[in-house]
C-alpha cells in the first residue's frame, strides 16, 4: 500500500505556500489511491503556538483536505524517537556535541550550507566516550549528532526535481539528531516516523531538498534502507522580491483570506493556476482533482504578485 502524509508544524499558521504544497500532495494521493495520514509536528516547544494545531486542521478541511489516519502529535512519541537516539550512539553512528551554536560559526571552515547554518568541523567527534562525560565536561547535557561517514555521497532520484547529488560531509556535515535538552530533531523524527507509519510517498517543498541525503543516512545506520520513501520536492511559493513567502510580504495566511471573506472555491482557484490548471473565479476540489496533472505544474519557484492578493481579495 502507497502512504503520504501531511505534516504541518503548529508554530504558525498556514499561507498560501503551505496550502499549495499539502493541496498538490492530497490531489496526488487522492488519484493514485494513496492512503493519507495527518502528523502534526509539534516538537518545536519554543516556536510551538497554542492553538495553531487546532486551526491548521480546520483551514486544510476548509479547503477540502481530508485524509484516513490521524491527526498523530509527534509529543507523544518522545519514547520512539530516544529509542533511535540510544541505537544509534550504541552503533557509533552518533556521539554527544558539547559546542554551542557560535562555536560552531567560529570554527567551521567549511562552506556555509543552504540553509544558512555553519558546516560543523567535527569538533566533538571522538572526543567524549559517553554522554555522562559530555555532561561532566562542560556542566550541562550535550546535544547529540550524527556521525556523517566519510566520503558519503548520497544520489537519488527525486519525481520532480531530478537527479540530486550531495557531498554530505563537506555541505552539510555532522548534523544535530538531538538537542540538549532531549528534544528529537526534526531529520531524525520524520525518519522513525515515516518508517514507522510506512510512508512511501513525501511530497515537499524544495526548501527541504537537503534535508533527503541526511535523511537517507539516517534510514541507513538505523537499518531501515527498505523503507526510504520516493521524494517530490516542489518549488516554493516567493514574493516579488524573490524571497520565500512570509510576513514580510504581507498577510497571506489562508485565515486572513477567509477573514475577508474569499471562498474556499476561490482560494483553490488562484492556487490551481500555479499548478498550470485553467480556472477563473471557482474551482471545487472534485474538479481539481479531475483536472490536476504533475505534468502541468510549473517547475519554478511560483511569484505571489499584489495581483493575486487584490485578487483574492476582490479589491
Amino acid at each position: 500500500m502507497n502512504i503520504t502524509r501531511l505534516a504541518p508544524s503548529p508554530t504558525g499558521a498556514l499561507h498560501l505556500g503551505n496550502a499549495r504544497t499539502f493541496l498538490i500532495n492530497w490531489l496526488m494521493a487522492r488519484q493514485n489511491g494513496w492512503r493519507i495520514v495527518l502528523r502534526i509536528e509539534d516538537l518545536d516547544g519554543p516556536r510551538i503556538k497554542s492553538g495553531k494545531d487546532e486551526q491548521s486542521i480546520d483551514e486544510l478541511r476548509w479547503l477540502g483536505i481530508d485524509w484516513d489516519e490521524g491527526p498523530i502529535y509527534q509529543t507523544a512519541r518522545r519514547e520512539v524517537y530516544q529509542s533511535a537516539v540510544g541505537k544509534l550512539i550504541a552503533g557509533g553512528h552518533a556521539y554527544p556535541c558539547v559546542c554551542s551554536r557560535k562555536e560552531v560559526e567560529l570554527a567551521a571552515s567549511a562552506p556555509h550550507a543552504e540553509d544558512g547554518a555553519a558546516v560543523y568541523p567535527g569538533t566533538c567527534r571522538g572526543r567524549f566516550k559517553t554522554i555522562e562525560e559530555a555532561t561532566a565536561f562542560s556542566g550541562k547535557p550535550p546535544a547529540i549528532r550524527f556521525a556523517v561517514p566519510e566520503g558519503s555521497i548520497v544520489s537519488f532520484v527525486d519525481e520532480f526535481a531530478g537527479l540530486r547529488s550531495f557531498d554530505v560531509p563537506s555541505t552539510l556535515g555532522d548534523f544535530v539528531i538531538a538537542k540538549a535538552d532531549g528534544t528529537p530533531a526534526y531529520q531524525l523524527s520524520v525518519v522513525v516516523d515515516d518508517a514507522a507509519m510506512g510512508i512511501t510517498h513525501i511530497v515537499r517543498g524544495d526548501d527541504l531538498i537537503d534535508s533527503t541525503p541526511r535523511q537517507i543516512l539516517l534510514y541507513r545506520a538505523l537499518g531501515l534502507e527498505q523503507h526510504i520513501p520516493r521524494h517530490y520536492h516542489l518549488p516554493l511559493v516567493v514574493g516579488e522580491d524573490g524571497r520565500r513567502l512570509a510576513k514580510r510580504h504581507g498577510d497571506t495566511r489562508l485565515s486572513f483570506y477567509r477573514d475577508s471573506g474569499a471562498s474556499a472555491g476561490r482560494v483553490r482557484a488562484m492556487l490551481a493556476r500555479t499548478m498550470g490548471l485553467e480556472t477563473y473565479n471557482e474551482i471545487s476540489i472534485e474538479e481539481m482533482t479531475t483536472q490536476f496533472s504533475l505534468q502541468s505544474v510549473p517547475r519554478h519557484t511560483i511569484v505571489f504578485t499584489r495581483a493575486m492578493d487584490a485578487w483574492l481579495r476582490r479589491i
